[in-house]
């Protein structure tokens, strides 16, 4: 089969990136799994090592960039938005309460998406607000499966425990009552991109007196089929 697509360098420069694929390539290594001359793959991966594209190890051996892992991340973050509307107005309609869908931006967590309620009282988080990752359902699903590293150094100063988090990644969906923000509940649950890492946090949330002070039982069940949804979007395009 022809991989030719007519422009030699950017075909080149592919087979540099293929070859890398499957591990860390000297420059012999390089030329043995392209085929190019010597000159032509040295000049390669230089050039995509100037793009980022490509990287050298700790034996000065060629692998991968940092630029790709960006790229990609991007492009998840695209799909899961380009997936997030009908599923958040879903989860809306199913459970009557706003919908979120959250993401972590360092110590913070930003809804990237959300479904508001038609009618009544609307406990609106609009696109775009940053909020605490010290408090609230999305936080601890946002934080109970990092390393423990950063587990640990997130939880101090937070309105749970380690106990609780320990909890959410048993049941697989987190509830606050009042963490937040006082007379809020809410209940969330993980997305998971191709690699099963969490990348998101789907949630509802609504005032206390409808939610109750066991939201978890209302609602945890639907937020996890949102949360499913979402996931199997994003393996599928992965």
């Amino acid at each position: 089969m022809d991989n030719s697509s007519g422009v030699g360098v950017l075909d080149k420069a592919a087979l540099v990136l293929s070859a890398l694929e499957s591990g860390p390539a000297t420059l012999a290594g390089l030329v043995g799994a392209t085929g190019l001359a010597r000159p032509t793959a040295h000049r390669l991966a230089v050039a995509l090592e100037h793009h980022r594209l490509v990287a050298r190890d700790m034996q000065g051996r060629f692998i991968l960039g940092p630029r790709l892992a960006e790229l990609a991340a991007a492009a998840g973050e695209d799909r899961l938005l380009a997936t997030a509307g009908p599923v958040l107005t879903h989860l809306r309609d199913v459970t009557g309460e706003s919908a979120q869908l959250y993401r972590r931006q360092g110590d913070m967590r930003i809804c990237v998406a959300a479904a508001e309620r038609l009618s009544g009282l609307r406990d609106t988080v609009p696109v775009g607000s940053t909020l605490t990752m010290k408090a609230g359902s999305s936080a601890q699903i946002l934080l109970a499966w990092e390393e423990p590293e950063r587990l640990h150094r997130g939880l101090q100063g937070a309105r749970f425990t380690a106990t609780a988090l320990s909890g959410v990644r048993r049941r697989g969906w987190a509830q606050s009552i009042g963490e937040r923000e006082p007379g809020v509940a809410s209940v969330s649950a993980p997305v998971r991109g191709p690699s099963n890492r969490v990348v998101a946090a789907v949630s509802v949330s609504g005032p206390i007196e409808r939610l109750t002070r066991h939201p978890g039982r209302m609602h945890a069940q639907a937020v996890i089929d949102a949360a499913v949804r979402l996931s199997e979007a994003l393996r599928r395009s992965g």
